[in-house]
């Protein structure tokens, strides 16, 4: 398969990061996806496989320093085997959540995307308050969300969930879709073209999979059906992977997330929740926190069913998560600034210790 930069979603900003490697024999290339220490490949001269090279491997400090699926990263070929990732270049956006059973460690889960597609099933699994949560982290991606609403087929009236979705959603495109209908698939391409990514999120079950299989009009993914009793999923996609639509940009597929922790959303939060916000202006306090404090217009508006009680809820437990995850990074912050100046101290030390044996 050869496939030219731009419809890899090469785009000028990449091309200036490039220029440093380009007279050492080095090619770009996008990472379609990631196994354990080695990287699957697109660029214009086909598909290859990657380890990250012994300099990189050494200088990463964190997680985030290695390769993730969406990135672009400089490559030197090697013939008769794995090619040498030397380099990744800057993103313009990421995914982003907690890593599992870490508080201070980032794992991006796409990059380099221009739209994240937040998809949750229309059946027994659909959640209100969890699509509240990908919308934080979605908003501080960089990328643009848009909600889709999978597996219309399975209601009555998906206007309706699409209203109520939107009523948390403010801002956001939401729309209801079902794979045994594959022109309703269609409202996604249009969010796409040459050169533009995409990536579908969402739990276990949701129809991810399937999606990127009627989009690109092929089995080219493996689906499983979902449990009857709860609607979960059980997870068919393993890890994530990029494809190309036939003409039609870049599909970012992930595995369904059993739990999305938040990461640094800086402002997101409140973007997310933009109507809470804006009735937050007229409290009597200016510190309040919506709970007890009187002239409360937050509570007001709950009382008077204005908004839903589920809804503040939600806003509390985000804030409280990340209230904890800002406090929990201060913390590594701390260690590493202690960890660095002890080195220094030791550096500086041994430097006299030595000029006086001179």
């Amino acid at each position: 398969m050869t496939v030219d930069l731009a419809a890899l979603g090469w785009r000028p900003a990449f091309d200036e990061a490039f220029v440093p490697y380009r007279d050492e024999g080095f090619e770009p290339a996008r990472v379609a996806l990631e196994h354990t220490h080695i990287y699957r490949l697109f660029a214009p001269s086909g598909e290859s496989l990657a380890r990250v090279s012994g300099r990189l491997r050494h200088e990463a400090a964190r997680r985030v320093d290695f390769p993730a699926v969406g990135d672009w990263v400089v490559v030197e070929p090697v013939p008769g085997s794995e090619a040498r990732i030397h380099a990744v270049l800057p993103r313009f956006s990421r995914f982003s959540r907690r890593a599992a059973g870490d508080a201070t460690e980032e794992q991006i889960v796409a990059a380099n995307i221009d739209v994240v597609f937040l998809v949750s099933g229309l059946d027994g699994d659909f959640n209100l308050r969890r699509i509240e949560r990908y919308l934080v982290v979605a908003w501080e991606s960089g990328a643009t969300p848009v909600v889709i609403l999978n597996k219309a087929d399975l209601v009555e009236d998906p206007e309706a969930a699409i209203e109520e979705v939107r009523s948390s959603a403010a801002g956001v495109d939401v729309h209801a879709v079902t794979t045994k209908q594959p022109e309703t698939l269609d409202v996604l391409r249009g969010y796409l073209g040459e050169g533009r990514t995409g990536a579908l999120l969402g739990s276990s079950g949701v129809g991810k999979s399937s999606i990127v299989n009627r989009l690109i009009g092929q089995e080219l993914l493996r689906t499983r059906d979902v449990r009857a009793w709860d609607s979960r999923g059980r997870h068919a996609t393993t890890g994530r992977q990029l494809v190309l639509l036939p003409g039609n940009g870049v599909l970012i597929d992930t595995p369904g997330m059993r739990e999305l922790q938040l990461w640094e959303t800086g402002e997101a939060l409140a973007g997310t929740f933009s109507d809470i916000e804006a009735l937050a202006a007229d409290c009597r306090f200016r510190d309040c926190q919506h709970r007890t404090e009187p002239g409360c217009a937050v509570r007001a508006a709950v009382d008077a069913g204005e908004i839903p009680t589920g809804r503040l809820e939600s806003f509390y437990k985000l804030g409280a998560e990340q209230a904890y995850q800002a406090r929990q990074q201060d913390v590594r912050a701390q260690i590493e600034d202690k960890r660095r100046n002890r080195v220094l101290h030791r550096a500086v030390r041994d430097l006299y210790k030595n000029k006086g044996k001179t």
